[in-house]
């Protein structure tokens, strides 16, 4: 059985570039209440940034939508980030994790699970065609001695 979490919250906004900034910010915000340090804060940013700029960028191509970010903390040294679209789909899930594959233009790199991949202890991508994609990813953040409260 799963353990509750000790904290969470939830965010919905559109899929808009701007508010790329705003969710990488607000889970960073969350995350400090574990006393991070400034690299594991960076992961978090950077992991966030890239699953919402997929949803921006792949979910809706053609219209702005809604994105969930729901974050949550277990025990004291874990948080757990839930980005999710009610957008297009991933067809077929394994391909689009592979490095450098992309269904958007040259301009992208087909990096951002990968790079999800290598700043979080695990990520976990559940997606249907036409009914959108959830990408769940969890770290562990490093216990310091006499840090956090």
């Amino acid at each position: 059985m799963r353990q509750r979490p000790e904290n969470e919250a939830a965010l919905t906004f559109l899929s808009r570039s701007s508010n790329e900034g705003f969710a990488r910010t607000a889970a960073a915000c969350f995350a400090a209440q574990l006393d991070p340090t400034l690299d594991e804060i960076n992961d978090i940013k950077t992991a966030v940034s890239e699953a919402v700029t997929n949803c921006i960028v792949h979910a809706y191509p053609d219209a702005l939508g809604k994105i969930l970010l729901r974050l949550r903390i277990y025990g004291r040294d874990t948080v757990e980030i839930l980005v999710k679209d009610s957008g297009v789909g991933i067809p077929d899930v394994d391909k689009a994790m592979e490095p450098l594959f992309t269904t958007g233009n040259e301009e992208r790199s087909g990096m951002g699970f990968t790079i999800m991949e290598s700043f979080m202890d695990r990520v976990k991508v559940r997606s249907a065609p036409g009914k959108g994609t959830a990408v769940t990813m969890t770290k562990r953040l490093a216990r310091r001695i006499g840090g956090g409260a």
